[in-house]
């Protein structure tokens, strides 16, 4: 439902204007004053703005130039009593869509609002447009399971159903999902996403559902839930598993019944849209932990995808690295760099425990720090030089196997340090407790031996 803010100093225009746009099925909020106005579009940012000229201290057109600086796409209607081609013409250049006079025609204020919100729409759907040309969605790869994941795609993209997506840390899940939303009927909606992981648990069910004002402290204006945001389009919630069990139950419940209500709401807001979930998680082993519900799983798994791990298509190393090494030249306007062919030995032999997204940090920072236009083996960091290969693969110093036992003792150590981390979430305190050893000394070591750790945990 478009939410619409009438900033009036008229006690008589607020209510006459919101009760009639009310009635036409607008979620509606009034403003006294430009300040007023100003602070609620900072707090909330509304769909609409229907603004009055003549008040007392800011006035419209103030109110208008600064309403610009907070957003340059909201779509203000300025209104008038004293209407002229001067103040029209004013308020167009400093941004206004469409300029009313008063008394209003209430024929032209709802044409005029129904207008104004079609064109934020195009806008943004413009927006969505230029950034799937832009590579967005693409899914890089001619292995046989990347072949078998786009057919995936492809067929549970235009239906309705539910997916949930399972992978390593860093495989692209996040990428998946939106591709999927690319190829269903909703693409024209939003695509919002949500990192269960990343919120705090008090914190989690207002980003989800929203909030009403003064709901709890810090709660100084009513916020609309990433379900709310996502009506007609698509839901992505990622790391669904770190989702406690409360809030677990108040999803199962927006999935079964399709609406929602805000934290400290009363009312039923219905909502329409797609749930993708993902996780990193064996979700039967966190049901039988009684850390997941059952009830949310099947809800969820209508179409299961998984997304496999960069060491389970090796075919695709080599078109990743090229893909990177053009992506980072076109945005840095410079001459695409080329990996020697001991360098590209070196990038097939390792595991890549952080998969696509470890490899495109490491191309990124390579692209940026080595010098000249050719990438050899000496500019590899010492991690990939010097990783124990997996499955009896060839050593990774261009297929040597002289490395030193220096070398072998830090590749031992890094998997061993990964290999814990990943059992462990990626929580640096209690993997320190595992292996016996100080959180700060541990620190050092993923330093020293170049695990990325903010790229193995990006999806």
């Amino acid at each position: 439902m478009p939410h619409i803010l009438i900033i009036d100093d008229e006690k008589a225009i607020l209510k006459s204007v919101g009760d009639i746009l009310a009635d036409e099925g607008y979620e509606v909020s009034t403003a006294e004053s430009g300040a007023e106005g100003l602070k609620f579009v900072k707090d909330t940012l509304p769909d609409l703005v229907l603004l009055d000229v003549w008040m007392p201290g800011m006035d419209g057109l103030e109110t208008l130039g600064r309403l610009r600086e907070v957003s340059a796409a909201l779509p203000v209607i300025v209104m008038s009593g004293h209407g002229t081609i001067d103040t029209a013409v004013k308020a167009v250049k400093l941004g206004a869509y469409d300029f009313i006079e008063k008394p209003l025609s209430l024929d032209k204020l709802s044409l005029c609002v129904k207008n104004g919100l079609e064109k934020s729409r195009l806008e943004e759907e413009n927006r969505s447009l230029k950034e799937r040309f832009e590579g967005r969605c693409s899914i890089i790869g001619n292995s046989p399971k990347i072949i078998a994941l786009r057919e995936q795609i492809f067929r549970a993209g235009p239906t309705n159903g539910r997916v949930l997506i399972f992978g390593e840390n860093g495989t692209g899940k996040e990428l998946v999902a939106r591709a999927i939303h690319k190829y269903s009927n909703r693409s024209q909606g939003p695509f919002v996403t949500i990192n269960c992981a990343a919120i705090p648990e008090d914190l989690i069910e207002s980003e989800l559902f929203g909030h009403e004002k003064g709901s709890f402290t810090g709660a100084t204006a009513q916020r609309k839930g990433k379900f709310e945001l996502a009506h007609g389009g698509t839901i992505f919630l990622d790391e669904i598993a770190d989702m406690s069990l409360s809030t677990q139950a108040k999803v199962l419940r927006a999935l079964q019944e399709q609406e929602i209500q805000r934290v400290g709401g009363m009312r039923t807001i219905k909502v329409d849209v797609r749930v993708i979930a993902a996780s990193n998680k064996i979700l039967e082993d966190e049901i039988r932990a009684g850390r997941f519900r059952e009830d949310l799983y099947y809800r969820l798994n209508v179409i299961p995808i998984e997304v496999p791990p960069l060491r389970e298509r090796r075919e695709d190393i080599l078109l990743l690295v090229e893909y990177f090494l053009k992506e980072y030249a076109a945005e840095s306007g410079a001459r695409t760099k080329k990996a020697s062919p001991d360098a590209l030995r070196l990038f097939s032999a390792y595991s890549w425990p952080g998969n696509v997204r470890e490899m495109k940090n490491i191309i990124e920072r390579l692209v940026i720090m080595t010098p000249g236009e050719e990438i050899d083996a000496t500019h590899v960091p010492p991690p990939i030089r010097s990783a124990a290969p997996e499955n009896g693969a060839e050593a990774g110093m261009c297929g040597s196997r002289s490395a030193g036992l220096r070398e072998a003792r830090a590749a031992f150590e890094r998997d061993y340090i990964l290999r814990n981390l990943r059992e462990n979430d990626w929580n640096i305190s209690r993997t320190a407790e595992v292996l016996k050893i100080e959180r700060s000394n541990l620190h050092r070591k993923i330093a020293a031996l170049g695990i990325e750790i903010n790229a193995a945990r990006d999806v």
